[in-house]
């Protein structure tokens, strides 16, 4: 076996691992009265990253690891753990927004609106380029993409929605929260 089973081997651990945070979590916020926007398109979602984990194990389980992609992996990691401390209980896989509540400003939701999707889209690019696929590395990165920018998109109409906004997020909210 080649070193890309030690990277792809976490990545998996990683995402199961994450996916029972973001149970427990969606079980929480639903108790708090949190309710899910965009349910549609979560499959799709759910699809994609699961797609993207087979084919890296497929492809490359067998193969060295580059050590300047692995080296900007890691930071991503350290980008991603501030993320999801920074959320705290509200962090998710799925959007499940709190009615009333103001957006989460605090850690690295300072600068950016949505620094996990930065996150996001640099792994799915940085782990295949660390195991030599550019071409899944690109091939993955325009398919999530697409969806991102759709997921986006019901977010930020949310995201105004839940803060009470209305006048900002009027009809369009009705038809996109359901996507």
């Amino acid at each position: 076996m080649g070193e890309g089973v030690w990277l792809v081997t976490f990545l998996v651990a990683q995402r199961l691992a994450e996916l029972a945070l973001a149970q427990w979590n969606t079980l929480r916020l639903r108790a708090k009265g949190g309710i899910e926007v965009g349910a549609a398109h979560y499959p799709l979602l759910v699809a994609l990253h699961a797609s993207w984990l087979l084919g890296l194990w497929l492809f490359g389980h067998a193969q060295p690891i580059n050590l300047f992609w692995l080296g900007l992996f890691v930071l991503l990691q350290a980008g991603r753990v501030w993320v999801i401390a920074s959320l705290g209980s509200r962090w998710t896989t799925r959007l499940i927004v709190l009615p009333g509540a103001p957006p989460v400003a605090r850690g690295p939701y300072r600068y950016l609106r949505h620094p996990n999707y930065l996150i996001v889209i640099l792994e799915i690019a940085v782990a295949p380029l660390a195991l030599g696929l550019p071409v899944f590395a690109l091939i993955f990165s325009l398919a999530n993409a697409a969806l991102l920018v759709w997921r986006i998109h019901v977010e930020n109409v949310a995201l105004v929605w839940a803060a009470g906004d209305v006048a900002a997020a009027p009809t369009l909210a009705n038809e996109t929260l359901r996507r």
